[in-house]
């Protein structure tokens, strides 16, 4: 039970946030039974949303999913671009710290868009400006980000070798079969690592930031020059940008959900 002055309010936020993480719509009685209230109630908060465009009614199913009105606060949540607003601070603070150059990179489509870019002092100019967007597969930020998705959302986006473009030459993803085996160590280290694909002489690591479904809502990413920093310094960095990721998803959505730290 609530301990909210204003349980209707409360309950009616949980019923959003509970379809927001649902792949489809779904029943009044498995949202009632998922949140731990009356059906009535229920029923009756959904009568409101619906009134009011952020639910919507699918009669024949007798199913519930979101609805306009909950889609243009989406819109408005990424025109007001708080992923920017939150992350340029922590990156700066990140940067500082490492002495190295990050930037923090979304997923469109086959592409990352990178949205924030922070240049460490003394550091060369890199090829990843806000705004530039580069192939996916061939970035750090690309593959965290990825390895984070359902296969199949990843196996739909790379349909044959010409969705493989290459940079520098020394790309070894040109293959779903490559791109699957590079995201599943991703997976198992809980970083990404890409040298000399993008830019030569050149190398990055990523960690992602997830929303509070746990989907991959962007990429933290230093990059510095490959003879400048050894191996046996990443762990040192692997574990500043996870820290960095975790804060931008509690500021973001009141969690922390990047892969946890491997201890490099």
């Amino acid at each position: 039970m609530s301990s909210s002055k204003v349980p209707a309010a409360e309950n009616t936020l949980r019923i959003l946030q509970y379809l927001a993480t649902r792949r489809g719509p779904v029943g009044a009685g498995a949202i009632a039974a998922a949140l731990e209230l009356p059906r009535s109630s229920v029923y009756h908060l959904l009568a409101v949303l619906e009134r009011n465009g952020f639910v919507l009614h699918l009669v024949e199913e007798k199913l519930y999913g979101l609805g306009v009105s909950a889609f243009e606060l989406s819109y408005a949540f990424e025109r007001q671009e708080p992923l920017a607003r939150l992350g340029r601070p922590l990156l700066a603070s990140l940067v500082d710290r490492l002495g190295e150059s990050a930037h923090l990179g979304v997923l469109q489509g086959q592409d990352v868009v990178y949205l924030v870019e922070e240049r460490a002092r003394y550091r060369p100019s890199l090829a990843t400006d806000v705004g530039v967007r580069l192939p996916a597969h061939l970035t750090a930020t690309g593959r965290a980000l990825m390895a984070a998705l359902p296969p199949a959302q990843v196996r739909a986006l790379y349909a044959g070798p010409q969705t493989f473009p290459t940079r520098t030459g020394k790309n070894p993803i040109t293959s779903y079969g490559a791109l699957k085996e590079a995201l599943g160590q991703v997976q198992r280290l809980g970083y990404a690592l890409e040298q000399d694909e993008v830019t030569e002489d050149f190398s990055s690591l990523a960690v992602v930031a997830r929303d509070h479904t746990g989907w991959p809502a962007a990429a933290i990413t230093v990059t510095f020059m490959t003879h400048r920093v050894p191996e046996d310094r990443w762990a040192q960095i692997l574990g500043a940008m996870h820290q960095s990721a975790n804060e931008l998803s509690r500021r973001l959505y009141g969690t922390g959900a990047t892969t946890p730290d491997p201890g490099v």
